[in-house]
């Protein structure tokens, strides 16, 4: 079946242009490491030139001595999968969890929306991959999300008829669960991160299982995405790369989605390109898709040689919102209704995200105050665990069961978390009583460790 990747790697002239630009950005590179004195040490700068490379090597959220500092310390795990073994300084955090990045997600809901009231099989999958694709835009943040503690939940309402759940539900190995629907579709995924550390960057796995059924035609959607790749963690100005494959695949129907990231090149070449193509059960492609994950995404019918039918144009399929400018976190409006609670429903979990300490002091600007309650959380939850293993207790998630499922992914194997329905049955409980929350919520106490005791909730 045709590839975009193929193509790309076909087009003669501009791939051996390509190859002289990455000669030279190599030499680029080893030029800026001599400025900065770190030897082996790769700075990259995506939109190429060499009249900045100096500047450009020195810029960063570090200063002079917290990075050299930070550098000593980092040595030692290169090569390492640094997910859960390395405690890091506030001052790289953006004040979110990696279970609200996680809803993330929902943010263009709408196109699964779509897709489940489409009637075409293939321009469903159109829809649903523009859906996967539309994140992409939130994963260029540099900055880093809070780890979840044990037990930590984020729930989310008020947003296109959702109702979206998320639970860590594992410390070692950090493992999350979601579970999210509305009236067209159910979502349920179970994620961890496989990390690499190689010095001044990080190649991030994402090791996981996304599962979406559309509740009209009961097909169900498997998510594989690609892996991801940070530039510049602490020499240089960091930048997040995705390039590879992504593949959504109809388990019903064994159509699929195959949809090519353009590596970032020198320049900036290729950086935020996607191209790939929906094809049917036979692998033969039927509608191409183009477009850009910063940007848009465009669909139009093609033939068995994967070029456009004639008489057909490109149909825009998704465009990015609006965003706020100059945002210091580069937060969309959406993710600044994550932290919102206007986004949260009656009776908050305690063990809500939105009422992490560390979390809120970081929102409100007060970076002492957040590191110090990093810290006391992360002993806390360290004092729970030696508890919790005197008595001989074994945490067990609220929310989500663990079942015999093991998914396969590119990057190992992951145990599958499954939604168990007590959520829903918790919130028609709470909705359908005359229960309400009379506390100001913002001032109520985080406490994720109450997680076996549901009426402390």
């Amino acid at each position: 079946m045709p590839s975009p990747k193929k193509k790309m790697e076909n087009k003669g002239f501009f791939a051996s242009m390509s190859s002289s630009l990455s000669m030279f950005s190599n030499a680029m590179h080893r030029s800026v490491n001599g400025f900065i004195g770190y030897e082996n040490l790769e700075v990259v700068n995506p939109e190429g030139g060499k009249d900045d490379a100096e500047e450009e090597a020195q810029r960063g959220r570090w200063k002079q001595e917290e990075r050299d500092s930070y550098w000593k310390m980092m040595q030692k795990y290169i090569g390492s999968d640094v997910t859960s073994m390395v405690t890091l300084p506030v001052i790289i955090f953006e004040p979110m969890t990696m279970l609200q990045k996680m809803a993330e997600l929902m943010e263009y809901s709408n196109l699964l929306d779509q897709a489940d009231e489409c009637e075409d099989p293939y321009m469903r999958l159109v829809y649903a991959a523009s859906w996967a694709i539309s994140v992409y835009y939130a994963f260029q943040r540099t900055w880093k999300p809070f780890n979840p503690i044990l037990g930590e939940t984020y729930e989310m309402v008020n947003h296109n008829g959702i109702t979206f759940l998320s639970e860590q539900v594992s410390h070692h190995p950090p493992m999350s669960a979601g579970h999210c629907e509305n009236e067209h579709f159910t979502y349920d995924v179970t994620s961890k991160v496989k990390t690499k550390f190689l010095g001044n960057s990080l190649d991030i796995y994402p090791v996981g299982r996304t599962r979406v059924t559309l509740k009209r035609s009961g097909v169900v959607l498997d998510l594989v995405p690609p892996s991801s790749k940070v530039h510049n963690l602490i020499f240089g100005r960091t930048w997040v790369d995705s390039p590879g494959e992504m593949i959504l695949t109809n388990l019903t129907t064994g159509d699929k989605v195959v949809l090519y990231f353009q590596p970032c090149g020198w320049f900036g070449a290729g950086r935020y390109e996607v191209d790939g193509y929906v094809y049917d059960a036979n692998e033969e492609p039927k509608i191409l898709m183009t477009g850009k994950w910063n940007e848009s995404m465009s669909c139009q019918p093609c033939d068995v040689e994967g070029e456009p039918q004639p008489g057909t144009e490109l149909k825009e399929v998704w465009h990015l919102a609006d965003v706020p400018k100059n945002d210091k976190y580069q937060y969309t409006y959406f993710a600044h209704k994550i932290n919102s609670f206007d986004t949260s429903p009656k009776m908050l979990l305690a063990s809500d995200s939105r009422l992490r300490p560390d979390r809120f002091a970081l929102e409100m600007g007060d970076l002492s105050k957040s590191g110090a309650e990093k810290s006391s959380l992360e002993e806390r939850q360290r004092a729970e665990k030696r508890n919790r293993e005197a008595k001989g207790d074994k945490f067990t998630p609220r929310w989500f069961d663990l079942n015999e499922d093991v998914a396969t992914t590119p990057w190992g194997d992951i145990e599958i978390y499954q939604y168990n329905g007590k959520y829903t049955e918790h919130r028609e409980a709470i909705d359908s009583s005359d229960i309400d929350e009379l506390e100001d919520v913002k001032t109520k106490e985080f406490n994720p460790w109450q997680y076996n005791d549901l009426s402390s909730t």
